[in-house]
């Protein structure tokens, strides 16, 4: 299919091809295996946390020692956990086989055939990934949040500047991580996109836009680099340390969202004009 081929979709198309994004993407296996796998994390972190031997108190990530304390400590825990390595890792596979796998199946030309047009499947494919960016983290903090308030105590919650809150302030607050980190995940989902309009292959586009998390953070860590840390899409994903002060400091959200829509600015154009002048032959 040539370039000539971005005829103008009909209005209202728009909507029923999301729909339909959305609805294969959360019927496979694939996605719910995933969104099982990040919830079973702050299940197993509440475990050991709750069978944890007295002298291996200090060892272990943030937050793990007052998870016996209050049970909302559960979700960030997780949180520290998931951010660097296992949502990385679940949105990077979704959002690389967004186009790549398309054109693996051999379904991408019957998409722009129905007709969808070029930007339009484009953009519904990054909304998808979004979705999935949302789901992946409602997964973490729902799960956290039960399984923290049946295994352990609830009640006044103790945040970083020390000050005292209830339990459903405290809840809040974890609601606005989980906000945090879903913005955090969109710049990184649209590199995603981008590199799966470079490929048929889903499993190489998958590897790339993973490998791309782990480069960045490893450059993020180099002290040598401080130059290049503010225009790293990683430097502020571990920022929602913020939203857990009294009062909450919206420096690292703002920054870290208009970061991530710079990403999506760039990297969106970028998979447009790679998309657009495609060869569509599968």
């Amino acid at each position: 299919m040539s370039p000539s081929d971005k005829s103008p979709s009909p209005r209202g198309s728009t909507l029923p091809l999301l729909r339909s994004e959305l609805s294969l993407m959360f019927r496979r296996r694939r996605t719910w295996a995933m969104l099982a796998a990040l919830a079973a994390i702050p299940v197993l972190i509440a475990i050991a946390a709750k069978f944890r031997s007295p002298s291996h108190a200090g060892d272990g990530p943030p937050f793990l020692d007052r998870v016996t304390q209050n049970g909302l400590f559960v979700v960030l825990t997780a949180m520290v956990l998931c951010v660097p390595v296992f949502l990385p890792l679940t949105v990077g596979v979704t959002a690389g086989d967004t186009v790549a796998g398309e054109a693996n199946m051999g379904t991408l030309r019957y998409l722009l055939a129905a007709p969808s047009g070029r930007f339009r499947l484009l953009a519904v494919k990054y909304v998808g990934a979004a979705a999935f960016c949302a789901a992946a983290t409602a997964a973490v903090v729902l799960a956290g949040s039960i399984v923290g308030l049946i295994l352990f105590p609830s009640g006044p919650v103790p945040l970083l500047s020390g000050t005292m809150v209830n339990a459903w302030e405290a809840e809040g607050r974890i609601l606005l991580v989980g906000a945090y980190v879903v913005v955090s995940l969109l710049g990184f989902a649209a590199i995603g996109l981008f590199v799966s309009t470079l490929t048929d292959m889903p499993v190489g586009a998958m590897a790339a836009t993973v490998v791309l998390s782990i480069v960045a953070q490893v450059l993020g860590a180099l002290p040598q680099l401080d130059w290049l840390h503010p225009w790293l899409f990683t430097n502020y994903w571990m920022g929602f340390a913020d939203l857990l002060r009294d009062p909450i400091v919206w420096g690292s959200f703002g920054s870290n969202a208009v970061l991530q829509l710079g990403y999506i600015a760039v990297f969106g154009a970028l998979s447009y004009g790679r998309f657009a002048t495609k060869d569509i032959l599968s």
